[in-house]
């Protein structure tokens, strides 16, 4: 069965690219992960200003990754009868009226309700990510048109930490998210103006997650993608801790290693839509087999700052790839019930980082960073051999498998 007989009825057939909504949907991206991660800058004052420990205050992340989560498994059902247009544009509202009230919520309990909206957005907003994609580029042009839009995040994790610190200093952390605000205003409107229509299929339904769960390489796939991410976030976790404690560098060494990350995982998602043209397969399976290399080649060699940091890089520029491949999957794997498919992917990434974290802190208190990153390394390497064992020709080929749900 090829994949236009099962697809045709639901994606519709893009003949020219729509590449300036491909870069308002980038803005957008930014602007949701810039908004996601300034909480992480601006703890201390938020805290003291809310009258609060920064342990609560710390909450304001985890409620937006639990509400993200959550999203992730409903949001098609709910919005399977209206046009993806209003919805992504509903996000681009949710993220700017989240902002709004965080800026002037008194009070912890608003700050939370306002996260809880970013959250909505998030989840959304990947889950569909894909689906959007196919509908605004022809199939071809589909994994440039993710690198591209899964640069923003690699442009937020860069950016909002910092400029966050420093901007939170001068004008007060309440002005930070108003800016957040501005940059949400400014996507929402250049969404309005270039995205174009895109007619719902109104065929999901709470079953739909069950029903695509139970095609092979789904069920595959999906374990890969929850190993990969796994491994990446309990070393990204435990990174710090192991350049101060193993590689011995200072505040200064840290800050222009972190950076290097930060920019090399920039220039591998920029990368990722060309490499991706090329050989889908061979980028899902060395991207995880380069990065467990590089972890225990970290552990082997101890006290070497540049060495070290200049593995941090190859590790960012290879993880930088990653979630670009792996939504390009889904649109291959699963075209009929991308929706779908990207909430399992959402669904399935949010675990890895509470399980990343979890399990590589049970790891540190007893081995120390060194023995994270092994554990990182291998649990890696064990999602590479299953990809190379699992998804061989499928993915490659790039056949939804309905013949075998």
């Amino acid at each position: 069965m090829t994949a236009c007989a099962d697809t045709c009825d639901t994606v519709a057939v893009t003949e020219q690219p729509a590449w300036g909504a491909v870069f308002a949907v980038t803005l957008g991206v930014f602007a949701l992960i810039t908004a996601e991660f300034l909480p992480a800058s601006l703890l201390t004052p938020m805290a003291a200003s809310l009258g609060v420990t920064e342990g609560m205050a710390g909450q304001t992340v985890t409620a937006t990754a639990a509400i993200a989560l959550v999203t992730s498994l409903v949001i098609s059902v709910l919005t399977r009868n209206t046009d993806r247009r209003t919805v992504l544009l509903s996000f681009s509202v949710l993220l700017v009226a989240s902002n709004l009230l965080v800026a002037f919520a008194p009070t912890l309990s608003l700050v939370l309700v306002g996260r809880v909206l970013l959250g909505v957005a998030i989840g959304g907003f990947w889950t569909m990510s894909a689906a959007v994609a196919m509908r605004l580029v022809p199939e071809a042009m589909v994994p440039r048109a993710l690198s591209i839009i899964f640069s923003g995040v690699s442009v937020a994790t860069v950016a909002a930490a910092p400029l966050g610190s420093y901007f939170g200093h001068l004008i007060g952390w309440r002005n930070v998210f108003l800016i957040a605000t501005v940059i949400g205003v400014l996507a929402f409107f250049w969404q309005l103006v270039v995205l174009p229509k895109m007619a719902p299929t109104g065929t999901a339904r709470m079953g739909t997650l069950v029903d695509v769960m139970k095609r092979p390489v789904m069920r595959a796939g999906m374990l890969s993608v929850l190993l990969v991410f796994t491994g990446h976030f309990a070393f990204f976790t435990y990174l710090r801790p192991f350049l101060e404690v193993v590689t011995g560098v200072g505040v200064n060494g840290l800050s222009v290693i972190l950076l290097g990350f930060g920019v090399a995982n920039f220039i591998g998602t920029s990368l990722a839509g060309f490499v991706l043209e090329r050989s889908l397969r061979m980028t899902l399976l060395l991207m995880p087999l380069a990065m467990g290399a590089i972890a225990l080649a970290l552990v082997a060699l101890g006290r070497a700052p540049i060495a070290d940091a200049l593995l941090v890089a190859l590790w960012g520029m290879a993880f930088g790839a990653v979630p670009v491949a792996w939504t390009t999957w889904i649109t291959k794997t699963v075209p009929d019930e991308a929706e779908s498919g990207g909430g399992l992917i959402v669904a399935a990434v949010q675990f890895a980082i509470t399980l990343g974290a979890a399990a590589g802190g049970l790891v540190f208190d007893r081995a120390g960073a060194s023995g994270v990153f092994v554990g990182a390394g291998a649990v890696l390497l064990v999602a590479a051999a299953m990809i190379f064992v699992s998804l061989r020709d499928r993915s490659e080929a790039g056949v939804a498998v309905t013949s075998e749900a």
